[in-house]
């Protein structure tokens, strides 16, 4: 049902948020989620068509010319920054499609219920767990588990999220987090390979082959779907940045779509920017009939 107040949009329940992506699935489309790190993206996300906008906190480090692992850096405060880019920028400007926020589950700062209900109070239609300790690996992910800041939080974070109404996508790197994420009520996983290829501030060596990305990515969704055969399964990452590499890993597994931060936010306005800006500088004062 619409906004009671407005009469459109967000928010939305966590069954009418399923619904919706349920009928672009009937449709033979694929899911198509953004992230968005100002209200200007946002507005034309929206006006392109995606299924979901989400809100990362490392949507301000990408828009300010910065690689997106800034995110997971202690460089600001993720929750409060994805809240303000929420209430002051994007959920001002867009009318229909699904908001999800941002949400730092292992911040050992708050009492996560209450700021989850904050979430929903400020029109957030759902979560996702980001920053994600998932993509962390080695000594440091060791350390986090062992000091009572691992992924075991933002399984909880998703857990609390299911009892409170509010649709879930997350993040997952390995087919047993797809698991426990499914098991306390996830409704979309996201099969992440890695930091997104390409652009000024991709990665380059650190990424993994698009075989590699499809066959994790399969294994992901399959376990997913062990628990809940009615979890949407998404794709991100790694060598998955442009419009092609989205058809070709959708054509080899069943996920149902994409999600795509940088692919679409990031190296949209890096090239169009470049670009237009050649275009106006190859004007020519010469030309003039005056």
């Amino acid at each position: 049902m619409p906004n009671p107040w407005t009469g459109k949009g967000n928010p939305y329940t966590k069954q009418e948020v399923r619904d919706r992506l349920k009928s672009t699935l009937d449709q033979g489309k694929a899911i198509i989620a953004a992230g968005a790190g100002t209200g200007i993206s946002a507005k034309f996300i929206e006006k392109g068509g995606a299924d979901l906008i989400i809100i990362y906190n490392s949507g301000r480090f990408r828009m300010a010319g910065h690689g997106s692992t800034a995110g997971l850096m202690a460089y600001g405060d993720a929750n409060a920054v994805a809240m303000e880019i929420g209430e002051f920028e994007v959920l001002p400007v867009v009318e229909e499609v699904p908001v999800i926020c941002g949400v730092h589950g292992s911040d050992p700062r708050r009492r996560m219920w209450h700021h989850l209900l904050r979430v929903k109070e400020m029109g957030f239609s759902g979560v996702n767990n980001f920053p994600t300790h998932s993509i962390v690996d080695g000594h440091f992910r060791r350390v986090l588990e062992e000091t009572g800041m691992g992924f075991a939080k933002e399984v909880e974070m998703i857990r609390l999220a299911t009892m409170m109404d509010l649709f879930s996508i997350v993040y997952v790197a390995t087919p047993e987090e797809a698991r426990q994420m499914a098991e306390v009520g996830a409704d979309a996983v996201i099969a992440h390979v890695g930091t997104t290829v390409g652009g000024s501030i991709g990665v380059v060596d650190a990424t993994c082959s698009m075989d590699e990305a499809i066959k994790r990515t399969q294994e992901i969704g399959d376990a997913a779907r062990n628990v809940n055969k009615d979890v949407f399964v998404l794709s991100h990452g790694g060598p998955v940045n442009t419009p092609d590499d989205v058809r070709e890993i959708l054509s080899k597994t069943d996920a149902h779509g994409f999600v795509g931060a940088s692919s679409l936010e990031r190296m949209g306005v890096e090239q169009s920017l470049t670009d237009l800006t050649r275009d106006f500088k190859s004007i020519n004062l010469n030309n003039r009939t005056i």
